[in-house]
């Protein structure tokens, strides 16, 4: 039981240790959306945002969503030793959603659509049977100390 236990902390010292990575990852993001924010909104014309510029802002914002629903699973993780399938999905249906709106449908091919249309509606399905089914986030308790 010896080597179980100190198997468990590692895993423990090691999720820890990712989730204040990711957090210093994400401070650096949200300065980065900050910087392509004002940046492209200063830019001539001001206060107006061209195609190309919308579409980096919202890349990096969702980018930065993604982060924080990763993030949001390790801790869920770390707190009940646990994943919730849920959060993963959601994190799944982010990200694609991600490389849809970031997409230029000009340069890419039929087969890339097709597999991204699949993905879609996979994720779908799963998020609507994992509703079905009555999964929830979390227990409703306060997490353990």
């Amino acid at each position: 039981m010896k080597i179980i236990e100190r198997v468990t902390k590692f895993e423990r010292f090691i999720y820890a240790a990712l989730i204040a990575m990711l957090m210093v990852v994400l401070v650096f993001a949200i300065g980065e959306l900050a910087w392509v924010l004002i940046t492209s909104l200063t830019n001539p014309p001001p206060l107006l945002l061209e195609n190309h510029e919308l579409t980096n802002v919202l890349g990096v914002f969702l980018l930065v969503l993604i982060g924080v629903e990763l993030l949001d699973t390790m801790l869920e993780y770390f707190r009940e030793n646990a994943i919730h399938v849920e959060i993963v999905v959601l994190l799944s249906i982010i990200a694609i959603a991600r490389k849809v709106i970031l997409l230029d449908p000009t340069t890419t091919d039929g087969a890339e659509l097709i597999g991204i249309g699949i993905i879609i509606i996979g994720l779908s399905a799963a998020y609507f049977l994992i509703k079905k089914a009555g999964i929830t986030i979390g227990s409703g308790l306060p997490p353990k100390e």
